[in-house]
């Protein structure tokens, strides 16, 4: 498994962020395909998970992944989910120290935040939907509940779609832009666009997130990434994130 470089370890927490390479999934899902609903063998999601687990050091079985769809619902955890169905959320919180918490995409924005003071993590997966629905403020409020602060929140966004390939019809565009005018885009060849990443940052600085990282890999221009938009019948990476138990 590769880890990007923009696997970090800040003040006791850590984010991470996979491209496509180093899994045992086959075509079309090559090679580390972490998503378990795109059609892609279960046993060969199990084992590349597992992989990515332990490059990261981490417990495979310790590790929160969530039912995406798309919304703006947050789950405050305490542990993976028990046997069966993940509940439908599009965020997850934990006070709990050492759990991981993993979001997947492939164009969407992932969004990794924690504060170590307060020993609060959250995952969210913002999507155009998702972003304008408020999911990464809703995730914000929820890690305020457990004791965190937004002035000591690290965000980190990963690999995305960019605000210059992600073409949407002009009142899409502007339906997005009414909600969260940092959205407006333009594509590099001159149509309407939105850009989900720009949204999301400008939500964590109106929320008092000053500590962020985004990512500049687009996910459609990058071959080592998954990209809905480019390939459609495709694989899902993944960000993770947890703090130091001690």
């Amino acid at each position: 498994m590769t880890v990007r470089p923009d696997a970090i370890h800040e003040s006791g927490a850590h984010f991470a962020f996979t491209d496509r390479w180093g899994g045992v999934s086959a075509a079309p899902y090559e090679e580390l395909n972490l998503g378990g609903a795109v059609g892609d063998d279960p046993g060969a999601v199990r084992a590349n998970r597992e992989l990515a687990a332990k490059a990261l050091g981490l417990d495979p079985d310790a590790v929160v992944w969530m039912n995406q769809v798309h919304g703006k619902d947050v789950a405050v955890v305490a542990g993976p989910w028990p046997a069966g169905p993940a509940t439908p959320v599009d965020a997850v919180v934990t006070a709990r120290r050492g759990l991981a918490l993993a979001v997947l995409t492939a164009d969407c924005t992932p969004v990794l935040l924690a504060d170590p003071v307060a020993g609060v993590a959250a995952a969210a997966h913002a999507g155009r939907p998702g972003m304008a629905k408020g999911v990464v403020p809703a995730a914000v409020e929820a890690m305020r509940s457990l004791g965190a602060e937004p002035g000591r929140i690290i965000a980190r966004t990963g690999p995305a779609v960019c605000g210059r390939c992600y073409e949407v019809p002009q009142q899409m565009r502007a339906d997005v832009a009414a909600v969260e005018p940092a959205a407006w885009s333009e594509t590099s060849w001159g149509t309407p666009a939105v850009d989900v990443t720009a949204g999301v940052h400008a939500q964590l600085e109106a929320l008092g997130v000053r500590r962020r990282h985004r990512s500049g890999i687009c996910t459609l221009e990058s071959r080592d990434h998954y990209s809905y938009r480019r390939d459609r019948t495709t694989g899902r990476l993944a960000g993770y994130v947890w703090l130091d138990e001690a």
